[in-house]
């Protein structure tokens, strides 16, 4: 008999989030996407100052400056409960002449930080957008200094180490569901009443908020990954109040856990990729010479990592270094050195990341994701979890299953009614990013969401396998064409196809 599923545990009368707030004034977000009609902000609503130490200084003569803006906790109760919204701004540097407005960015999670990125990505950015934009960076709710999620130990998600994340058996498969249950409760008990506020639709009325309290006519975005759907969102509900919006490594229109599903399926084909690109470079990496050696190898540094942990770094911690390091080229040659290293030494110390997980930062951010995730649109039922993972470890008995973050929503304690929309025909043609070979956020999410965004234009990186491309991959391919919209508002006229890198040479 398969383990026993079970429901949801009771909702209970939480405590409500408190935050430190700043500014006094108050943004009421309108309720109707369309037509977009003045919102009334007082113009000191958002006052600019000194950045945390968390935000780099740029290099002179650019400057940044950080302010908080406080919104609604419950963005239906607008005289309610309040939270602060941390805000960075790097101004243009060109000339009035040159500016094009704002262009607020994010850099994705859900759960990451933004208030740095203003300043980040700002620096990779083409100059001519640098002068045409004032950059504007922020903390989505939940995350960084923006009433940062809590949700405590998250059901053993930060124990060291952790549990093999890949269940065997009914008992191993009773334990992990057992686990998304514990992590539920965490975060409800940690989030408290803010629980189903911590939303990507909450996210997308802030944004306006800050639009609105820069007096700007318009939001111009660029979102990476999440970036990506939280960008959609925001033209689907302020189609008006879109200038121009780049989408880049794009988030598909499904929900969270089928996202999370094609995610681990594409991360076993990258998976493949690297064995076989280790094989052909065994000289440098000494893991065997051909794909399947490789894989022995990799299995092998599992085990033994499963069978004595080295100081917390178990099968978990591994499987998730190898989850980051799957999603960028550059990381692989050093995670084929950790494994050498291990398996000819006995030392995981290459394997490790430079940031242990559990740390502050992590713990906001794994939160976060849940939360979000989980207010976003219904989740999958227990069973339809199990099935998943059944399914998963059918095609590949040693999968990757560290993305699956939105399975703990089976056991949320608030059930959203409906998905967030996304996407909307009323928007202005809209620029989506892909590389051909993302293992994160697979090339079919952006083909299915620019059908919800008619005008639209796709440029592919092909020959490429890494996540995040637009001032990222060095393409001057892609970046001449993004700057050109960003700056001038050139659509291309199809569909746009630049040649990647190929795979790297170690």
């Amino acid at each position: 008999m398969p383990p026993a599923v079970r429901p949801s545990r009771s909702r209970r009368v939480l405590c409500a989030l408190t935050a430190a707030l700043a500014s006094p004034a108050a943004l009421a977000s309108p309720t109707t996407a369309a037509p977009a009609r003045a919102e009334p902000h007082a113009a000191a609503s958002l006052r600019f100052g000194a950045c945390p130490e968390s935000v780099p200084t740029p290099p002179a003569p650019d400057r940044v400056e950080c302010g908080t803006l406080q919104v609604p906790l419950d963005r239906d109760q607008p005289g309610g409960e309040r939270i602060g919204i941390a805000v960075s701004r790097v101004p243009a540097s060109g000339t009035p002449e040159e500016r094009r407005g704002i262009l607020l960015v994010n850099p994705g999670g859900p759960g990451g930080s933004g208030l740095p990125y203003a300043v980040t990505k700002r620096a990779k950015l083409p100059a001519s957008v640098r002068r045409a934009y004032d950059v504007i960076g922020f903390d989505p709710r939940g995350t960084g200094r923006s009433a940062p999620a809590d949700c405590g130990p998250m059901g053993g998600l930060f124990d060291s180490p952790g549990a093999d994340p890949v269940p065997v058996g009914e008992a191993a498969e009773q334990a992990y569901l057992d686990s998304l249950d514990r992590m539920a409760d965490d975060c409800a008990a940690g989030v408290g009443a803010a629980l189903p506020h911590l939303s990507t639709a909450a996210t997308v009325r802030d944004m306006d908020a800050v639009r609105a309290a820069l007096g700007e006519p318009r939001t111009s975005f660029l979102g990476v990954s999440y970036g990506s759907y939280l960008g959609a969102a925001y033209a689907a509900r302020f189609p008006h109040r879109v200038g121009r919006m780049v989408l880049d490594s794009v988030v598909g229109p499904w929900d969270w856990h089928d996202f999370d599903v094609r995610q681990s399926r594409e991360l076993r084909r990258q998976r493949d990729v690297f064995f076989a690109w280790a094989a052909r470079h065994e000289s440098r990496f000494g893991l065997g010479d051909d794909a399947t050696e490789v894989r022995t190898a990799y299995e092998r540094t599992r085990r033994g990592l499963a069978a004595r942990p080295q100081d917390g770094f178990g099968p978990a911690e591994f499987d998730r270094a190898v989850y980051r390091a799957l999603g960028r080229t550059e990381r692989w040659a050093p995670l084929a050195d950790g494994i050498r290293a291990y398996l000819r030494d006995g030392d995981a110390a290459g394997l490790r990341p430079a940031e242990p997980f559990g740390n502050p930062a992590s713990r906001v951010f794994e939160a976060a994701n849940r939360s979000v995730k989980c207010a976003d649109g219904p989740g999958p039922t227990p069973s339809r979890v199990l099935a998943d993972l059944r399914r998963i470890r059918r095609a590949d008995p040693q999968p990757i299953l560290t993305g699956l973050e939105a399975a703990a929503c089976a056991y949320w304690h608030h059930e959203p009614r409906r998905r967030t929309p996304l996407g909307s025909p009323a928007a202005p043609p809209v620029l989506l990013i892909a590389s051909e070979h993302d293992p994160v956020t697979p090339i079919e999410g952006a083909r299915r969401l620019q059908d919800r965004l008619p005008g639209s234009r796709l440029i592919t990186l092909h020959d490429d396998y890494s996540h995040g491309v637009f001032a990222s991959r060095g393409n001057a391919c892609v970046d001449r064409a993004t700057a050109a919209y960003l700056v001038d508002g050139t659509v291309p006229p199809t569909d746009l196809h630049c040649t990647g890198p190929g795979l790297p040479t170690p």
